[in-house]
C-alpha cells in the first residue's frame, strides 16, 4: 500500500513537471526552449546550437514537432543560436547551473527580407565560380564524388521572377571523378556514351517560388540521347560584387536522376548481386550568374 501511495505521488510529480524524470549529473543543468512564429505558431525543425564561451560547439539538432528543444550540458554559460528557413537567426546567451532547468521560454522569430532578385535582363553562368558536381552510390557502399569541367549557361531574368527561362549545355566529356581509368569509362558507351552524345542540355521557363529563399526550377534535361523532366530544387543566395565591382547573383541547387530514366542502365553485378554503381546519381550545382556582355 505504502509503494501503491509513493507510486501515485510520483506520477504527479511527473505529470506536473516533465523534467521531474530527467536524470542529469551531478555539474549539468537544463537548457530549454521553445520557437514559435510571428503569430505563435511552434516552428518545427528549427535549426539550433549550443556553443560554450570559446564558440566551440557543444550540441546542435533541431526542434520538435512543438518547436521545443531541452538539452543537457554542464553547468555554466552558453551561447544560443536557433535558424530556420524564412526567418531571421535568433541568438541569446544563457546561465545553466547544476542541477537546475534554465528556460528560454518562447522564443519568437522574425521573417527575413527576402534578398534582392537579379535585374531583368540577360545574365550567363561565371564557369570560374560555379560548379556542376554528382555523387553515385558505388558498391552500396562508398559515394564516389565528381564533377564536369566545361559548361556555360545563359539566364534571361524577367520583369516577373517565375517568368525568367535558363539554358545550360554541359560538355560531356570533361566528366572528371579524379580516377582516369573511372573516368574513360564513363565516357563510354557502357555510361555517357560522349561519341553520340557529347552534351547534356538542360532548358527551363518554369521558376517557382517556395517560399523564403527556395525556388523550384522545372525543366527538360536531355542526356544520353533522352529527355525528362526534372525540378532543381533551388536557395538563392543574394547578390553581391566582385573583384572589379560587378554585379553577381549566386544560387545552390540540388537534384536526383535515375540512370534507369536516361536509359544509362549498365548493371554490372558483384559477386553477391550488388550493383557497382547504384541507380540514382545526386546532382549538386553551386551558380554564380553575371549580366551578359
Amino acid at each position: 500500500m505504502f509503494g501503491r501511495l509513493m507510486g501515485n505521488r510520483t506520477n504527479r510529480v511527473q505529470r506536473a513537471s516533465p523534467l521531474a524524470a530527467v536524470q542529469t549529473p551531478p555539474d549539468a543543468g537544463v537548457l530549454s526552449c521553445r520557437v514559435l512564429d510571428p503569430v505563435n505558431q511552434p516552428v518545427p525543425n528549427a535549426e539550433f546550437a549550443v556553443s560554450d564561451i570559446m564558440g566551440r560547439t557543444v550540441v546542435s539538432g533541431g526542434t520538435d514537432p512543438y518547436g521545443s528543444f531541452v538539452t543537457t550540458v554542464p553547468a555554466g554559460e552558453y551561447r544560443l543560436a536557433v535558424s530556420a528557413e524564412g526567418f531571421t537567426p535568433y541568438r541569446a546567451t544563457a546561465q545553466v547551473g547544476e542541477n537546475c532547468l534554465a528556460s528560454l521560454g518562447d522564443v519568437t522569430l522574425q521573417v527575413a527580407q527576402p534578398p534582392e532578385l537579379p535585374a531583368p535582363g540577360d545574365w550567363e553562368i561565371e564557369p570560374t565560380h560555379s560548379s556542376i558536381g554528382f555523387t553515385a552510390r558505388h558498391i552500396g557502399l562508398a559515394r564516389i564524388h565528381g564533377r564536369f569541367n566545361s559548361f556555360a549557361g545563359a539566364v534571361r531574368i524577367a520583369e516577373r521572377m517565375e517568368r525568367s527561362a535558363m539554358h545550360v549545355v554541359i560538355d560531356a566529356a570533361t566528366i572528371d571523378t579524379g580516377v582516369r581509368m573511372r573516368d574513360d569509362h564513363l565516357r563510354s558507351a557502357d555510361f555517357l556514351d560522349v561519341q553520340r552524345f557529347p552534351t547534356l542540355e538542360f532548358y527551363s521557363d518554369r521558376f517557382v517560388h517556395r517560399g523564403g529563399t527556395r525556388w523550384a526550377v522545372t525543366g527538360a534535361l536531355s542526356l544520353h540521347g533522352v529527355t525528362r523532366t526534372i525540378t532543381l530544387d533551388t536557395e538563392y543566395l543574394g547578390l553581391g560584387n566582385g573583384m572589379e565591382g560587378e554585379v553577381r547573383a549566386a544560387c545552390r541547387a540540388t537534384t536526383e536522376l535515375h540512370r534507369d530514366d536516361f536509359t544509362v542502365s549498365w548493371q554490372s553485378m558483384l559477386a553477391r548481386g550488388i550493383a557497382v554503381v547504384g541507380p540514382s546519381i545526386r546532382v549538386d550545382l553551386d551558380v554564380q550568374i553575371v549580366p551578359k556582355g
